[in-house]
């Protein structure tokens, strides 16, 4: 409940300081006096956007402060601890500030609060019906979230929009695969040639450079052996060898002649046949050494060119041939398994059908049934305010699914028994247009008891026994709540427990509006002008009296 508010240059108020009582509060003022600035100042305390230009003109700032009762109010002291803010168990204290450059401030208990937090207590303190927020109620777009909010379907809204995530999801998945399947499948027929090719090759890592060296080495061989060759054959029979035997020969036939003069030459010629002999046993190892078939080189060279060759054709280095086809490998893999995998995958998308449409059924049924008992509770709020022949109903109609389900909500209404129902905004007039969003905001706002209810201008368009009904019902509302109203009709205020006049005037240039309470003679005169205009007479009195003391 509304305590207190104390408002400091805000728009036309100067200096304010209201004190606010359980029940039926009622607040008038001629047209234009400034009756809404005081919902605004409110509105601004409680974290709501309102106007830019707020601060009062001349004043660098303005403040709002706003006392409540919020004891039994689990629902604040629940923001409050979620927020780290202190509590009292009794009551809250909102205070709010803005600048003439704009910067708000807000404070709760006198500790900093931010602007989200402020907002979620506001919705838990105070439902503000204004002039212009009937769009909410009158726009089928939001019929839907205003049943779920009456419901209490929360829990099942959430279930329905994680499963309807959970089918997206599952419906991506398995477009994605299957459009990686059929891209894949373009290079199938590569795919298989290519690892045909590199298995028949079966390159390993570390093979190149392994081929290269022991082709450069054969090469190398080659020459050298040439070389050798060449000097096996000088020191051969077929060279030296032979004149070095002719000569030991012939010298030893000379040598029995000679006396032995000939031996030492017979000696060194021996020895040098015997170094012959080693030099070319020598020679011949060296050769066998040299040696190679150059069917082998031929073999390593093709090799080696193969896998330099496959590596081109393939842009890369040849040790990565061997990686290269595993990755192929692979790839052929994931197309012999894509129909696996996408098997798999429209057997999730199946099973996150099935749970979207078992969230969205339960959803279905759950605003079904509050439908109903909102249709009921209509029809009890209609009685009251003179429209008992009125038909009020919630239609359900099948929607494409979405996060909010397969329903579409609109409220519709006939004015009388038979007549066509329509949307509320074109089927009923002025005044009874006025009732039916009367009706409606008491049906929709499940939690009265612990709101304070505001209501500008709620009674517009009516007047007579229609603006009393009215009166009676905000009366009655005020039983159980505490309910402020802004009110233009006579029979609404004098249903008030208690009464405000707002007023504004004009001193030294500068316009306020002022606010105050009224004793029982005070609303004798307020009421009877708001029936007779400027000129109070007897009559307009006395009839003031009749509808205060009805």
């Amino acid at each position: 409940m509304l305590l207190s508010l104390a408002v400091r240059d805000i728009i036309l108020i100067d200096r304010l300081d209201l004190t606010f009582r359980p029940g039926l509060n009622v607040l008038t003022g001629e047209t234009g006096a400034g009756k809404s600035i005081l919902l605004d100042a409110l509105g601004f305390a409680l974290g709501h956007r309102g106007r830019a230009d707020l601060v009062r003109s001349g004043a660098e700032q303005g403040e709002v402060v706003a006392e409540f009762d919020v004891r039994g109010n689990a629902t604040v002291a629940d923001v409050l601890a979620q927020a780290g803010l202190p509590g009292d168990e009794d009551s809250l204290l909102i205070r709010r500030t803005n600048t003439r450059d704009g910067r708000k401030t807000a404070w709760v208990n006198d500790s900093r609060c931010s602007g989200e937090v402020l907002r979620t207590l506001s919705a838990a303190l105070v439902e503000i019906h204004g002039q212009h927020d009937d769009r909410g109620l009158l726009d089928p777009k939001g019929h839907r979230d205003l049943l779920d909010d009456y419901a209490g379907s929360a829990p099942l809204v959430e279930a329905t929009r994680a499963n309807w995530l959970a089918l997206a999801k599952a419906q991506r998945a398995l477009r994605d695969a299957r459009a990686q399947l059929e891209e894949a499948r373009k290079d199938e027929e590569f795919l298989r040639h290519a690892i045909t090719e590199l298995d028949s090759l079966d390159p390993q890592k570390g093979e190149d450079a392994e081929l290269d060296i022991v082709r450069r080495q054969m090469q190398a061989a080659g020459r050298l052996r040439e070389d050798v060759q060449r000097a096996d054959t000088a020191i051969g029979p077929q060279g030296a060898e032979g004149p070095l035997n002719d000569a030991l020969r012939w010298i030893e036939g000379a040598a029995a002649a000679l006396d032995g003069l000939a031996d030492p030459s017979v000696a060194a010629l021996e020895r040098v046949l015997s170094e012959l002999s080693d030099a070319q046993s020598g020679v011949s190892t060296l050769l066998d050494t040299l040696d190679f078939d150059p069917l082998e080189l031929e073999r390593i060279e093709e090799r080696l060119f193969a896998i330099r060759g496959l590596a081109r054709k393939h842009g890369i280095l040849a040790d990565d041939l061997a990686a290269f086809a595993e990755d192929m490998r692979g790839k052929l893999g994931e197309i012999d398994s894509g129909a696996d995998q996408i098997a798999g995958l429209e057997a999730d998308l199946t099973r996150a059908q099935h749970d979207f449409d078992m969230a969205a059924q339960a959803l279905h049924a759950h605003r079904v049934a509050a439908a109903a008992r909102l249709d009921a509770a209509m029809a009890a709020e209609l009685a009251p305010l003179k429209m008992e022949r009125a038909v009020f109903a919630t239609e359900i109609t099948q929607a494409p699914p979405s996060a909010e389900g397969t329903d579409t909500v609109v409220f519709t209404v006939a004015t009388n028994p038979g007549a066509p129902s329509g949307p509320i905004n074109k089927i009923a007039s002025g005044g009874e247009l006025s009732r039916f969003l009367l009706a409606l905001k008491v049906c929709l706002t499940t939690r009265a008891d612990s709101l304070t209810m505001i209501f500008d201008e709620i009674d517009r368009g009516v007047g007579g026994a229609t603006a009393d009904a009215v009166g009676r019902r905000l009366s009655s509302i005020a039983q159980k709540a505490q309910v402020l109203v802004v009110t233009h009709s006579p029979q609404v205020a004098a249903r008030g427990g208690h009464h405000w006049r707002i007023a504004k005037s004009v001193t030294d240039g500068m316009t306020t509006t002022d606010v105050t309470p009224l004793g029982p003679e005070q609303r004798v005169d307020e009421i009877a002008r708001m029936l007779s205009g400027d000129r109070v007479t007897d009559e307009a009195r006395a009839a003031a009296r009749t509808l205060l003391s009805d």
